[in-house]
């Protein structure tokens, strides 16, 4: 499939024989945007594996931009219902549209992804149809609004089951939104552990320039600047480091800030902005540390990438970080909005090359053992036949 289907009165779509006996699950999130953060990237993820475990998969979205990575052959149909207010009467006559399309395509679980589709559409399906209902909490609620507090606490008991990114994420949804303890379970994203496998071997020697790295879309949450002022510190000690950070740019304002404080910090012959990378192994394969020194994280799906690659990661002490890295073990955590710690960290690793290269391949069994696509999935899929078991 290469384009988006408008979603609109009488849309239906062909099943095939063999799919009619599926438990069909439509996947809601509410952009795809023209660079895909963790989250759209998992949507898409989940539709290319939930049919080998025998389940028919959907893709519903409220706005799409035109050079999305998405159209570039979606795994499964994506529909498009196209709302820009949750309470208009667009929004009214577009619920009767995910209404008649839930029931004429037998929907049996709606899995939603960030807060319209959370809000919106999770009321729509919980109180118009008889699809089991899940959301998908990624954050901390970072990008929140007042109403938007005031709704999930609302409707806290609207889902009939909560994944959360991490325990730290699933926490969160407890206690601030007051989420039943026993709807809530968290599913850790996943990798295909094979594409890593065959990543070549960290060498034995240092590197006469060692590269630390990042990756991430360049916004202000990922605490870039905080890095690139952790930068300065490190080159006085070794002042043969180069540095780089990979991820569109999502906001200019804030990109142009980044390239003027290299300029006053006098890092231009350190640092590169490598811009969107499409193959974040082959990236990381040139790399010696990896750094994600982010203000607020649900669970960063680049940690345990690094971490698959080999790699010593260092990261802030926020969201699901520290469930992946374990600190002293295969790389450290440090407190955020520190350049000071996220440089004395760095310059450890650097200073003792076995002891990160020890470390990066402690990442590596760890991301084997709870990291890969086939715990995810166990996870997701349990949690789907409880559901359509139960009343």
């Amino acid at each position: 499939m290469s384009k988006i289907v408008c979603l609109h009165p009488g849309t239906s779509a062909p099943v095939a024989l063999d799919d009619s006996a599926r438990p069909h699950v439509l996947l809601v999130v509410d952009v795809f945007p023209r660079a895909l953060g963790g989250g759209e990237r998992i949507v898409l993820k989940l539709a290319s594996l939930l049919p080998r475990y025998g389940y028919r998969v959907s893709i519903l979205t409220f706005a799409v931009h035109p050079q999305s990575p998405a159209l570039n052959a979606p795994p499964c149909p994506v529909y498009l219902l196209p709302i820009t207010n949750t309470y208009d009467l667009t929004a009214v006559k577009a619920a009767f549209r995910l209404r008649h399309f839930i029931r004429q395509q037998n929907v049996r679980i709606v899995q939603t992804f960030f807060e319209s589709s959370d809000i919106w559409a999770g009321f729509v399906t919980r109180s118009m149809t008889r699809a089991k209902l899940i959301w998908s909490r990624r954050d901390m609620g970072i990008l929140r609004t007042r109403k938007h507090h005031i709704a999930y606490r609302l409707m806290r008991r609207l889902p009939h089951a909560v994944f959360a990114v991490s325990n730290l994420v699933r926490q969160h949804g407890i206690e601030v939104d007051g989420i039943p303890p026993a709807r809530v379970q968290t599913v850790y994203n996943g990798l295909n552990l094979a594409d890593w496998l065959a990543s070549t071997e960290r060498p034995v020697e240092p590197s006469p320039n060692p590269l630390i790295t990042t990756a991430g879309n360049i916004r202000p949450v990922k605490g870039h600047d905080v890095f690139i002022r952790a930068a300065a510190l490190v080159i006085e000690q070794f002042p043969n480091a180069v540095f780089s950070i990979a991820g569109e740019v999502l906001e200019p304002a804030f990109f142009e800030e980044l390239q003027a404080l290299v300029r006053e910090l006098k890092l231009s012959q350190h640092f590169t902005f490598s811009g969107g990378v499409t193959n974040l192994r082959d990236y990381l394969a040139t790399a010696d540390i990896f750094v994600l020194p982010s203000r607020s994280e649900g669970f960063s799906n680049s940690i345990i990438e690094a971490m698959a690659a080999g790699l010593p990661v260092v990261a802030t002490s926020v969201g699901g970080n520290a469930e992946a890295v374990q600190d002293g073990a295969s790389g450290y955590i440090v407190p955020p909005e520190d350049p000071a710690a996220l440089a004395a960290a760095i310059l450890k690793l650097l200073a003792n090359h076995d002891q990160a290269r020890a470390m990066g391949q402690a990442g590596k069994r760890i991301a084997a053992e709870k990291f890969t696509n086939e715990a995810m999935m166990a996870v997701t899929t349990n949690a789907y036949a409880r559901l359509l078991k139960a009343r």
